[in-house]
């Protein structure tokens, strides 16, 4: 892979599969949102999104409420009709199940559901009706971007797993069972208000989590069950900032598996979360913030467009790195005497780097091709808090020295 950051690979591949399903096509001008309905099969409760836009090629996925998990659908509207299959549109062949509905004049859709096997249930589906709220932040959001998200994750029960201190803070883990996703809340040791803020975040990235699962098993239903583990290790907590691991390897329909660290870094005071300029600066000017729009939700909040962005972390920020490890770690950072050896000396693999902040100093982790995967997962790489304090970023944290 050309200079992106590897770390980001899982985000951008699980965008792609929710997209082809969600359908908002961006060509389209005047295209309406998919509608979300809710109903059942037999007696079955189930939640079904379908993007009408297109009468020739009518997509969607359903799920029943009781299991969650996505079935996919893709079909035709004629005369008022429609004629829908499970499964994807690709090479099989062989017979699937079926859903003919007819329109019901007010908005929803009545039916049946047929199986190759010869059986036939009633289908009878209506718009779904949605709450205005939900205290979770991150689940009241979904309500008016994802309302479809939103039906499944709110019909999930967390499940509260064991409580640990690390680095002087209690913490309380939390389990979603059917996608094995974990991650935990702090309990004490912040203001009443940052301790609010703080655990939005990590409750925000522990559902979205859950929510790129269904997204992977989705994809991979062509083929048969996808794989998706994820795990997380606080790595600092401080009363300025908060950083969590967080690694996932999945299978979710591609040619080869993969794995990446996503980490979460937060601004303790604020809850915000932090981007690299805004705690190691090593450029002329002002540190400028850019985050992904993919995080944010907008990039609105960003001071500069991503061309400037990419230009400082490949003629500045990499070439310094690679100099300050070239001191720090001379071993590692030799030139390798094979083609097939890891070469940590290749500026690239420092454009765009995952990274966390650990109490001994800020973790990079390099992002190589595909077929150099195994060079990543480096420990070594770390700058110290004490080259960092020559370098401070654009926010001004109290960090370890």
């Amino acid at each position: 892979m050309a200079k992106g950051n590897h770390s980001r690979l899982l985000t951008i591949t699980i965008t792609i599969i929710l997209c082809m399903f969600t359908l908002l096509s961006a060509s389209a001008r005047a295209e309406e949102p998919p509608v979300v309905l809710t109903g059942t099969i037999g007696r079955t409760p189930i939640v079904m999104e379908l993007d009408l836009n297109k009468p020739e090629a009518i997509t969607g996925r359903y799920f029943y409420q009781k299991y969650h998990l996505d079935l996919p659908l893709n079909g035709s509207e004629e005369d008022g009709e429609l004629n829908l299959q499970e499964g994807m549109d690709d090479f099989n062949d062989s017979p699937r199940p079926t859903l003919r509905l007819q329109s019901d004049g007010k908005a929803g859709w009545q039916g049946t559901w047929s199986n190759p096997q010869g059986k036939i249930m009633p289908v009878a589906l209506t718009p779904a009706v949605l709450p205005e709220s939900n205290p979770d932040a991150f689940l009241a959001q979904l309500i008016h971007d994802a309302p479809y998200e939103y039906l499944r994750l709110s019909g999930l029960d967390l499940k509260k797993g064991r409580q640990q201190t690390f680095m002087g803070y209690p913490l309380q883990w939390w389990h979603e069972p059917q996608s094995d996703i974990s991650l935990f809340t702090l309990t004490s040791g912040y203001p009443q208000a940052q301790l609010t803020l703080i655990n939005q975040q990590l409750m925000a990235r522990l559902w979205q989590q859950v929510i790129d699962y269904h997204s992977c098993m989705l994809g991979a239903s062509q083929f048969g069950k996808g794989d998706f583990v994820q795990s997380v290790t606080p790595e600092l907590l401080s009363p300025t900032a908060v950083s969590v691991k967080v690694s996932t390897s999945y299978s979710c329909g591609g040619a080869h598996p993969d794995f990446g660290d996503s980490p979460l870094n937060l601004n303790a005071e604020t809850g915000a979360p932090l981007t690299l300029e805004d705690i190691l600066w090593v450029g002329k000017d002002k540190p400028f913030h850019y985050m992904y729009a993919e995080d944010t939700g907008d990039d609105s909040a960003n001071n500069v467009g991503f061309d400037d962005y990419s230009t400082y972390r490949e003629k500045n920020f990499a070439p310094w790195l690679i100099t300050q490890f070239k001191q720090l770690y001379p071993h590692e950072m030799q030139k390798p005497k094979g083609d097939d050896d890891c070469d940590y000396g290749d500026a690239e693999i420092w454009y765009f780097p995952s990274w966390y902040l650990t109490p001994k100093g800020i973790h990079f982790g390099p992002s190589f091709a595909r077929v150099m995967r195994a060079c990543e997962g480096t420990r070594w790489s770390v700058l110290p808090w004490s080259v960092r304090e020559q370098h401070q970023g654009g926010v001004a944290l109290a960090l370890p020295q």
